[in-house]
């Protein structure tokens, strides 16, 4: 449990993954569906990911260069895990609204 927590534990690890569950995102586009991360922030925990070997970055030249992100293939293992606790976090929000 512990490796695991290592490695998508965190404030925003787990948001940054469950964006790139849905495929490849540019970087500002990211900073948009991560609302309340810095751009600091952001880059430091997606270079930890890198890291990791669980997100893929890649640079893309041109006048204007951007870079995109997305789970590797190692890091698409995370998805039925991402799914659940996102189906959770549902739950939990529904049943603590009721009390």
């Amino acid at each position: 449990m512990k490796s695991a927590i290592d490695v998508i534990g965190g404030k925003w690890k787990p948001l940054i993954l469950f964006t790139l569950k849905d495929g490849v995102i540019r970087f500002e586009e990211l900073k948009r569906r991560v609302p309340g991360s810095s751009q600091k922030v952001l880059t430091e925990q997606l270079r930890q990911l890198e890291a990791d070997g669980v997100v893929r970055r890649r640079v893309l030249p041109g006048a204007v260069p951007h870079t995109e992100y997305s789970l590797s293939t190692y890091g698409e293992t995370l998805r039925p895990v991402l799914k659940a606790l996102a189906h959770w976090g549902s739950a939990h929000r529904s049943t603590s609204r009721n009390n």
